[in-house]
């Protein structure tokens, strides 16, 4: 199967890349260097040129604050970007995988999202994503959405400069304390996982919204907990509320999901949040 991969360097996608490696696949990696999804021109030409099997799309602008500033940037790479991919994709007959968020959801539930639940997003961000999963949808007749949440890896988000785990080891080892939020809940999900995943869901000609996410859900607290837990830090950790610092931007308090899908497409379910969390960390830190 030759898949490519847009975003190949980053968080997911070098995990993506590694994923299709070990099945000895063939796959293209394309950075932003060599596909700039803003230009319809530019993933006409390069996808025509690679013909794959399957695109993972995993461009994103995802600085929350700065889809805020900027708006109009964040639809071009979040919703207009997966319009481009979407139709050249489909144009070529390729499978086509956006990868989207638990923030197109508002927490006003209060419990886990399934697919099945109305999205409702609170910021730039969060519409932008939306749009995507839309124009993937309805311009790609093969088409997956897979929304992920609070993920991490291997290799630290480019853009943001680390994840919560990077955050989380470099804040114990420089601060006299460190104090995370208790009251926003999510189901924070290893990139490997993801990765694996999707290979099965490519391997079983899935379609279509898929909820890509461990079982179980943890506040950022218990989330840093489990952290400081499993490489034994000593360094004080206290909870505190989302109160405690000032919002630039509005975010929702409760956006863990679980999936009803899986289950239906003959693919393993996602392990327990903290299951996945420990192997990450003794993998990786130990």
């Amino acid at each position: 199967m030759k898949v490519a991969v847009i975003g190949a360097n980053g968080q997911l996608g070098s995990d993506l890349v590694a994923a299709c490696k070990r099945r000895e696949w063939d796959v293209v990696e394309l950075t932003h260097a060599d596909i700039c999804v803003e230009d319809p021109n530019s993933v006409r030409k390069i996808l025509s040129e690679v013909k794959p099997h399957a695109v993972l799309n995993t461009a994103a602008s995802h600085i929350v604050p700065r889809c805020e500033q900027d708006p109009l940037q964040a639809f071009s790479v979040n919703g207009l970007g997966a319009l481009n991919v979407a139709r050249v994709a489909d144009e070529l007959g390729s499978v086509v995988v956006y990868y989207s968020t638990d923030y197109v959801f508002d927490g006003a539930k209060g419990s886990a999202y399934t697919e099945e639940d109305r999205p409702n997003p609170l910021n730039v961000y969060g519409v932008t994503k939306l749009a995507g999963e839309y124009f993937t949808l309805g311009y790609a007749r093969k088409a997956i959405v897979a929304r992920v949440s609070g993920i991490y890896g291997r290799v630290p988000c480019r853009a943001k400069g680390g994840n919560f785990v990077t955050t989380m080891i470099k804040a114990a080892s420089e601060k006299p304390e460190v104090r995370v939020v208790d009251d926003e809940v999510l189901s924070p999900t290893p990139t490997w996982i993801i990765a694996q995943r999707s290979m099965e869901l490519l391997e079983n000609d899935a379609r279509g919204l898929i909820h890509l996410v461990v079982r179980g859900s943890c506040s950022w607290y218990e989330f840093a907990r489990v952290i400081f837990d499993t490489l034994g830090f000593t360094t004080p950790l206290r909870s505190c509320s989302v109160s405690d610092f000032p919002a630039t931007v509005r975010r929702p308090t409760f956006s863990a999901m679980e999936s009803i899908r899986l289950t239906t497409l003959a693919v393993e379910p996602l392990p327990d949040w903290r299951e996945g969390l420990v192997k990450f960390l003794r993998n990786e830190y130990r």
